[in-house]
């Protein structure tokens, strides 16, 4: 039988070249967004297309009940993706933007697998793809709120892969660095919203970095790679007989892992405090 999928944020970027390769690669693709607009979007292209906003509970639970009633109550990989970014000074960040970023990139993510869980345990197999980032593996300035995310996700997907390790529902972790899509867009309005930079304490370190690397393009990133380099780790995931813990993409992300495996808390500080 055809094996199914739900990917989540596939309006753009990482998600989008999922549901694509994936559907390329035979599988049957749930591609869900937060906007209808871009379901619909979706939907003619030929994929069937959930909506599912992570900061809408309700949304959550009618989107995964119509991935259900289209396979009979089955599913066999979920790849939690969908986020935001919200960058800012820690001591710039308003305690309630720090909780609506954890809406979108922790919470939902929670409550969306759990939901999965049930059926997955029922059919004796699963995958549960969680799409981390380099940012869960080190700090970055500027970062702070987005860091946080990651790190919570980690530690949580690490407890989920001890918990189901005596079941056939296997926990992964995808861990990419800089790739193309529009995270960095997509954050401005969370940036504008909640950083109040213009009467920070830092305000010439922001005005020197962060607003020129939010508003000003400079073409990619170094190492940056296409979201497809996403996708080719996402099917290794949910297609090997016994997949890794964690796949790295990207060289920063190797990069990183390896440094903090060699190195002390200082060292890495140093070489991280003014990226």
């Amino acid at each position: 039988m055809q094996k199914t999928i739900l990917i989540t944020g596939c309006s753009s970027g990482i998600g989008q070249d999922a549901a694509h390769g994936m559907r390329a690669r035979g599988w049957r693709v749930f591609a869900s967004c937060r906007q209808q607009r871009d379901c619909d979007r979706l939907r003619a292209q030929g994929f069937e297309s959930p909506r599912i906003d992570y900061t809408d509970a309700d949304s959550i639970a009618s989107g995964l009940t119509s991935v259900f009633e289209a396979t009979g109550g089955t599913l066999d990989a979920l790849f939690n993706n969908g986020a935001h970014g919200l960058p800012g000074a820690v001591e710039d960040l308003p305690t309630d933007g720090l909780r609506q970023i954890f809406e979108a990139n922790f919470f939902g993510w929670h409550e969306l697998t759990r939901q999965v869980i049930p059926a997955m345990r029922a059919q004796g197999h699963g995958r549960i793809v969680q799409n981390s980032s380099v940012l869960g593996l080190v700090a970055f300035p500027w970062r702070g709120a987005y860091v946080a995310t990651k790190y919570a996700v980690e530690g949580l997907t690490d407890t989920l892969r001890l918990e189901l390790a005596d079941t056939d529902v296997k926990v992964i972790l995808i861990e990419p660095g800089p790739i193309t899509s529009k995270i960095r867009e997509n954050s401005i309005p969370f940036f504008e919203r909640f950083i109040n930079w213009e009467n920070s304490a830092l305000r010439a370190r922001y005005e020197a970095s962060l607003l020129k690397r939010l508003y000003e393009s400079s073409g990619p990133d170094r190492f940056e790679l296409p979201a497809s380099a996403v996708t080719d780790k996402l099917a290794r995931a949910v297609e090997a007989k016994r997949p890794r813990a964690r796949y790295y993409v990207t060289t920063p992300t190797y990069v990183a892992g390896y440094l903090r495996r060699i190195l002390p808390t200082r060292a890495i500080d140093r070489i991280l405090s003014d990226i």
